[in-house]
């Protein structure tokens, strides 16, 4: 009997000691908690599997062994899919909205980037620093407790992607603002994700703070580029995000971005070149991230196979020397400088050296103004709008912006959309042609800026236009 008992002994012994292997781990895995790094795997902000309510023996077990009660949780944590943020522009893998205000759920708030780098207070730039401050009423940290005490149960799903630009109409409204900082900056940090095949464009624009029609720009280039792009692609103001208010329901984004200008600036560099993209121009992009929009508008609004103008026709067609004409415009040329300027372009065209363009963009459609620049190989011009254009003219090795200014004054609007989609830059100082080397080291402003007297010395421009350009095809052909 004594053997007999000392047996079962040792198997009860040996069972236990198997569940105590299985059980501690168990309890283990409860406790650790599921977070979302900025290097996560993209869309990898898995749904938190329990919450542990209580632990408490049941009325004849012994205290060893632990019940837990648990709960399934419909909040999956929030994370940023491969770090993708610099100031200003933040992407989200399921971020949270109720009655306007954001919130971020997650077990490690320290993994996220400042509430004042993502975004800032509901007003313009000039309402001040210390009025621009976020505070919990705009975007908020919580754990997954605290987002099932202030968020509900079962939020609606919003699941493709939305870019929220959470701005005044201040900027909005102009041409290089909303394609050249918000559209370019957010497609920069957006190509940090690596996933598998193209990225998919934005369902959806949309801007809190501004009402309907609010955000078109004068010449209405805008809306027009953004449907030819992406057909099916919405903006949404103030009307359609108070809906979401009037709910009364928690939203979960799926993939959303913000965009918001004051958060940009507060990043050194955007205060020292004064622009709101600058804090995305450091990213280790891919260097063809902007082909595919180019590509799209290319083949929707011109009918052009997606790749033909960027891959074919560059080299093998006579390159073209766009000039884009301001003389009618408050910022301008010397009127003999001016006609200087058109006298040595003709003169390069008429030796067969290349076509020049000289448009009256004001008098053009958007869409022979697309397919100007879509063909051009060098772009030139007074610091301005027009410049924007150059996100629709194809790289290569030839493509060239030179941007006219008053000796002395450089900004970076345009060098700053030259280095994003690849083509090379020169500002011009009346006879002084500036590299990227050579240019100041923060934006600066000079006498006559913004004056009708910038001067410019043709003969110069026609020089360096000849040096970007003696490699090119069909030039060697010719020769």
């Amino acid at each position: 009997m004594f053997r007999v008992r000392s047996r079962n002994q040792a198997l009860a012994i040996i069972l236990l000691a198997a569940s105590l292997l299985l059980v501690v781990p168990f309890f283990t895995f409860l406790s650790t908690p599921f977070q979302c790094s900025i290097s996560a795997t993209p869309l990898s902000c898995a749904k938190h599997p329990v919450l542990v309510e209580d632990m408490q023996s049941l009325p004849g077990e012994s205290s060893f062994w632990p019940t837990v009660a648990v709960t399934e949780t419909s909040f999956p944590t929030t994370c940023l899919p491969q770090g993708a943020h610099v100031n200003g522009f933040t992407v989200f893998n399921n971020l949270y909205l109720r009655n306007g205000t954001f919130f971020v759920v997650s077990l490690d708030s320290s993994i996220f980037p400042s509430r004042e780098a993502i975004l800032s207070a509901p007003l313009d730039l000039s309402a001040g620093p210390e009025r621009l401050v976020p505070t919990d009423e705009h975007l908020r940290y919580i754990d997954i407790e605290e987002a099932e005490q202030l968020l509900g149960h079962n939020p609606l799903h919003i699941d493709d992607t939305t870019v929220i630009v959470y701005d005044t109409n201040l900027f909005l409204r102009h041409y290089y603002h909303w394609w050249g900082e918000i559209v370019l900056g957010f497609w920069r940090v957006y190509s940090m994700i690596n996933e598998p095949g193209p990225l998919p464009f934005p369902s959806r624009f949309m801007l809190p703070l501004v009402d309907e029609g609010q955000w078109r720009d004068q010449a209405d280039i805008n809306g027009l580029l953004l449907r030819a792009i992406h057909p099916s692609v919405s903006v949404e103001t103030s009307d359609q995000w108070n809906d979401f208010i009037r709910l009364d329901r928690t939203v979960i984004f799926k993939r959303v971005a913000i965009v918001n200008r004051g958060a940009a600036h507060r990043h050194p560099d955007s205060a020292r070149y004064n622009k709101m993209i600058a804090p995305a121009m450091g990213l280790d992009t891919p260097s063809t991230y902007w082909k595919p929009l180019q590509a799209k508008l290319t083949q929707n609004l011109l009918g052009k196979p997606s790749d033909s103008h960027i891959t074919q026709e560059t080299a093998k067609s006579k390159p073209v020397v766009t000039y884009i004409s301001r003389q009618k415009t408050g910022r301008r040329l010397v009127d003999k400088d001016h006609e200087a300027l058109i006298r040595s372009l003709s003169e390069l065209q008429d030796e067969g050296f290349c076509e020049v363009e000289i448009p009256v963009m004001e008098n053009m459609s958007v869409k022979e103004q697309i397919e100007l620049v879509s063909r051009s190989t060098i772009m030139l011009g007074v610091h301005g709008n027009g410049l924007t254009h150059q996100l629709w003219m194809p790289s290569s090795p030839w493509s060239t912006v030179i941007e006219i200014f008053a000796p002395g004054g450089y900004f970076f609007d345009y060098r700053f959309l030259s280095r994003s989609v690849g083509h090379r830059h020169y500002a011009v100082w009346n006879d002084t042609f500036v590299t990227e080397r050579e240019a100041p080291k923060a934006y600066t402003e000079a006498e006559g800026m913004q004056g009708n007297e910038i001067p410019v010395y043709g003969p110069g421009v026609i020089d360096l236009i000849r040096q970007r350009l003696a490699t090119h095809p069909t030039f060697r052909t010719t020769e």
